[in-house]
């Protein structure tokens, strides 16, 4: 996926979900763990050198797994490269719980499901596709599988 640098830069500069100052560790042999500020915006995770304003690095958080090590570490691992891992040292159980959860519901997948789940139970309970007034219901991206039909029309 590219990137533009001046976005990314700007995005780094929103209001973010989260924002701390913790310990992080890259997925290269030999990297140390590093007094960071990470950020957590939409579903990007910026880190910064504490004392810059931009980011050095950036990780998109789709398709990727977030585990707790021990009580204060979590690891962000890619799909495509899972022996890699960043690592993250938070300073108490509860921040690492915290953004264990934070980044599990950041990704844009997390996100299509549960607008799925939601449209479901709208269209169960109404018997209304809640997409439809938006011209949007039939779209592939909204469907549970797109293999599937869309949903089917309310009962008359």
């Amino acid at each position: 996926m590219r990137f533009n640098e001046k976005e990314l830069v700007f995005l780094s500069r929103q209001p973010s979900e989260r924002a701390a100052e913790m310990g992080m560790k890259g997925p290269k042999k030999g990297d140390v763990m590093k007094r960071r500020l990470v950020k957590l915006i939409v579903n990007f995770l910026f880190y910064f050198r504490t004392d810059e304003e931009e980011p050095i690095g950036a990780l998109l958080l789709e398709e990727c797994r977030v585990e707790r090590e021990d009580d204060t570490v979590f690891s962000i691992a890619f799909l495509e490269e899972a022996e890699r891992k960043y690592l993250f040292e938070c300073d108490s159980k509860e921040h690492c719980l915290e953004w264990v959860d934070a980044i599990n519901k950041a990704s844009y997948e997390f996100m299509r499901k549960n607008l799925i789940f939601y449209r479901s139970e709208i269209h169960r309970l109404t018997g209304k596709d809640p997409l439809e007034q938006y011209g949007i219901s039939e779209e592939t991206r909204f469907q549970v599988n797109s293999g599937f039909p869309p949903l089917p029309p309310p009962p008359i």
